[in-house]
């Protein structure tokens, strides 16, 4: 008897883990409000380069319409991840889990060309390790002049446009910054009030110590003891935003684990990237029986830090005047992904004689998104320019923004302007009022 042989059927594009969220999907009605915030759309036009078109090319991969091609992967690439499109969104649209599942899917179904398979390999490599950025930066604190002079030769953007981003975006560093340490504990001043554990990040260990001194100065005159957790590591954030979700739940685990045995009441964050991916570990392990519940008591109780300051109360610590005039900058995982808005301000406001100035398009990402101002160079320097530009007409005296990406991507477009302002975290500005110190 003879047998018809059935063709294999090829599975649609997204398939196996981490997939898009079906329920997630329907709940856009592709009204385009989205659309005037998304950072991409308005450089571009292009529908498949807005939230909206996302979706609908998320649904096409997801039903097997579309299949993993170079130009699918390139509209999801694209996209910075900002989640303005979420603050826009009448329909309450949860993005921001949809496009880190549609990144996963590339990460695991899609070969990428060598080269940017090979650039990415390198970048979760080093930035997720301080031990290794340790290495890799050392250069910058021992010959800044030397950066300096291959950044205006131009030959860097001749031979790699990522290689030239990667240099223009070089911070300052500091040789004391790169081994400073912040104490694992640092009791309150007067009576205690909570026991606060204090992530103290990757880059910003190292390139932006002075963000967690003053953390740790601003929490302890406010009566906080602090402790800080030798064995914590990367939170993941930079590898969730990637799409490898599995190294992200990795390092979720190390920092969940930590700042258990810590035995805190309140894990505290000033890095608003950071801040976003450790108030969404529920999500991240939402299917491990395991870790969910622990990963979700944990998110309960991070807490950007202007977020912990206002819900301190009351002042304990005195604040002495400021004159100056700052322009904040709303990081877009602090302002879209977390809600936190008006607490930073209030930081900012407690400060007397501060003038705070507010810069136009502040729904609009600036550019930096995680690794995007180096893997997206070209649609980041747009965007980078277009952030500063409003700054360099604002003219303010400091320019105040709540996550290391901004700085170094703002202040490099200001750079590239000719304007040169310093740039601090709205904690460092009420540190300098609390000790009565010129920031």
């Amino acid at each position: 008897m003879d047998e018809t042989v059935q063709p294999r059927v090829a599975p649609p594009a997204f398939h196996g883990r981490d997939v898009p969220d079906p329920k997630l999907l329907d709940t856009c009605v592709h009204c385009g409000f989205c659309l005037p915030t998304c950072p991409t759309y308005l450089l571009w036009g292009e529908e498949m380069d807005s939230p909206r078109g996302r979706i609908y090319l998320m649904r096409g991969a997801a039903d097997g319409r579309l299949d993993m091609t170079p130009s699918l992967v390139r509209h999801f690439d694209a996209c910075l991840g900002c989640v303005s499109c979420v603050t826009a969104c009448p329909s309450g649209v949860q993005y921001g889990p949809l496009i880190e599942a549609a990144r996963a899917q590339v990460e695991q179904h899609y070969a990428r060309p060598f080269g940017d398979r090979l650039f990415r390999s390198a970048l979760f490599a080093a930035l997720p390790y301080p031990a290794v950025m340790r290495v890799l930066l050392a250069p910058l604190a021992l010959g800044r002049g030397v950066v300096s002079l291959v950044r205006r030769s131009g030959w860097l953007g001749r031979w790699s446009a990522r290689v030239a981003a990667l240099a223009s975006l070089a911070p300052r560093v500091r040789w004391s910054g790169l081994f400073s340490t912040i104490p694992e504990q640092s009791p309150a001043k007067g009576d205690r009030k909570l026991k606060v554990g204090l992530l103290i990040g990757c880059v910003q260990r190292l390139v932006f110590p002075n963000v967690n001194r003053a953390t740790v100065n601003v929490l302890t005159a406010e009566g906080c003891d602090v402790v800080s957790p030798a064995r914590q590591g990367c939170c993941g954030a930079l590898s969730r935003h990637a799409g490898r979700l599995d190294e992200a739940r990795a390092f979720a685990k190390r920092t969940i684990e930590a700042f258990e045995r810590a035995e805190v009441d309140r894990v505290v964050v000033n890095a608003a990237g950071c801040g976003s991916s450790m108030k969404e570990y529920g999500e991240l392990f939402e299917h491990d029986v395991e870790w969910a519940a622990r990963a979700r008591a944990f998110s309960a109780r991070v807490r950007d830090v202007s977020e912990l300051v206002v819900e301190l109360g009351v002042p304990r610590a005195p604040r002495h005047p400021i004159q100056a005039r700052v322009a904040y900058h709303d990081a877009c995982h602090l302002g879209h992904a977390q809600r936190i808005r008006q607490e930073p301000r209030a930081v900012l406001q407690s400060i007397p004689n501060l003038e705070v100035i507010e810069l136009p398009e502040t729904d609009i990402c600036c550019g930096s998104a995680g690794i995007y101002n180096l893997v997206q160079p070209d649609a980041a320097g747009q965007l980078g320019t277009r952030k500063a530009a409003h700054v360099v007409r604002a003219a303010p005296d400091i320019v105040a923004t709540a996550n290391p990406g901004c700085t170094m991507q703002i202040g490099a477009a200001c750079e590239r302007q000719g304007f040169s302002r310093p740039f601090m975290h709205p904690i460092e500005l009420l540190d300098a009022s609390i000790r009565g110190a010129k920031p």
